[in-house]
């Protein structure tokens, strides 16, 4: 049997990490002892453990620590990490490291770096002449990069669960469901994002399109103009109903004050597309005078940046939509180390992109009137992200209002 020395600290209980750690072993064919236990008598005591993992081979063990490694658990015995060249553009070394999105270090010629830019399901590159650790992700390594290999030398800090909390925000560890009070949620998260904007922090938006079908793109365009939001993004169908909203008064053809299907209403998108066009860009379109009110105009009279990624399914599309997909993630990388908050209403495939590039550390909420979308925020690994399944026509005005309520 082949076997390691693990450590685990923290709040290991309250936060499930030391049954977790159990659980992964024994379902990847492993076995253990524990060697010492400290168990925190206190609330606000750390709890200590020491276990010894054993497996039939160095491969299956390897694949347990690594399992292990994800949820924050460390190898007693402290190496420097393994650093190994990439082969080619674009192809790591194998048995690279994949990247969570906790807070990592490395441990290299005796210090231990933190990962800058971290995400999941990245690799860790060094920079040996200016001794920086980053996390890359595959489409952006180079040939020749110093990849790391395996964990050793790599610590990960997991977020930890305290024993009570007195808010949403302690620890989001969120069951996903309908039942739970909205108004005191709401007000929890208004009071973060006023706590955040109040100490010059910035906050992200990413949003769907059902927030133009609603009517609540003006509830978003007052937060633009307000400086609640720092950087939105979005894809091609959010920009698209919220300049048709402006020009014909419709969404996907239906009056948004009385709720109408509005004769040839479904080509107002399609007419709208072609106005931006003419002037174009979004941004001439306002200077133009053809784009008057709304959420991408209050972007553009606010100078708040904004990314907007397409797909295959877009009509047009609008001419500051990135077509490129591995672009348009760049593009997102350059502000989502810089926020923190990020809130993501009703749009499924755009929350869990941004949700994969986020550090663990930014508070998140994600809105959605489908439960499976918060779930499967959670089962990539956002497990950071408070859900509130809602339709998103309730939950922004609430917000507006708990965001101008006296404190």
């Amino acid at each position: 049997m082949f076997k390691r020395e693990i450590e685990l600290s923290g709040h290991i209980i309250d936060s499930y990490i030391l049954p977790k750690t159990f659980d992964i072993i024994m379902n990847r064919g492993g076995d253990f002892d524990v060697v010492e236990i400290q168990v925190g008598k206190n609330k606000t005591d750390m709890s200590r453990a020491k276990m010894i993992v054993y497996a039939e081979s160095i491969e299956k063990l390897n694949e347990i620590l690594d399992e292990l490694s994800a949820i924050g658990v460390s190898i007693s015995e402290i190496k420097e990490a393994n650093l190994v060249p990439s082969p080619a553009d674009h192809v790591l070394p194998d048995g690279f490291y994949s990247t969570t999105h906790y807070i990592t270090h490395v441990l290299y010629k005796g210090n231990w770096l933190i990962v800058r830019d971290i995400e999941m399901d990245c690799a860790i590159v060094i920079d040996e002449e200016r001794e920086i650790a980053r996390c890359v992700p595959i489409s952006s390594i180079k040939k020749g990069d110093k990849v790391v290999v395996g964990i050793e030398g790599v610590k990960v800090s997991s977020p930890q669960k305290p024993r009570e909390k007195t808010n949403s925000f302690e620890f989001m560890d969120s069951d996903v469901s309908s039942e739970k009070p909205l108004l005191t949620i709401v007000r929890d998260v208004a009071n973060e994002v006023k706590r955040i904007k109040s100490q010059g922090g910035k906050i992200a938006f990413v949003g769907g399109p059902a927030i133009d079908h609603t009517g609540t793109n003006k509830i978003v365009a007052k937060l633009i103009k307000e400086g609640f939001i720092d950087v939105l993004f979005a894809g091609n169908a959010l920009a698209t109903h919220d300049v048709e909203i402006n020009l014909f008064g419709t969404s996907l053809g239906i009056n948004i004050e009385t709720g109408e299907i509005v004769t040839n209403g479904h080509s107002h998108h399609m007419r709208a597309i072609n106005a931006i066009n003419r002037s174009g860009s979004i941004k001439e379109a306002v200077e133009d005078g053809t784009l008057t009110s709304g959420i991408m105009y209050e972007l553009i009279k606010n100078d708040v940046p904004f990314v907007l990624a397409g797909s295959i399914r877009d009509d047009g599309p609008l001419p500051d939509v990135i077509t490129d997909a591995a672009t348009a993630q760049n593009e997102m990388r350059k502000y989502v180390q810089n926020v923190d908050m990020v809130f993501m209403v009703a749009t499924m495939l755009h929350s869990i992109a941004v949700g994969n590039m986020l550090p663990s550390r930014v508070s998140s909420v994600c809105v959605d009137i489908n439960p499976s979308t918060v779930t499967k925020l959670a089962d990539r690994g956002s497990a950071q992200v408070l859900g509130i399944v809602t339709d998103v026509g309730a939950f922004l005005p609430v917000l507006y209002d708990a965001l101008h309520e006296e404190d």
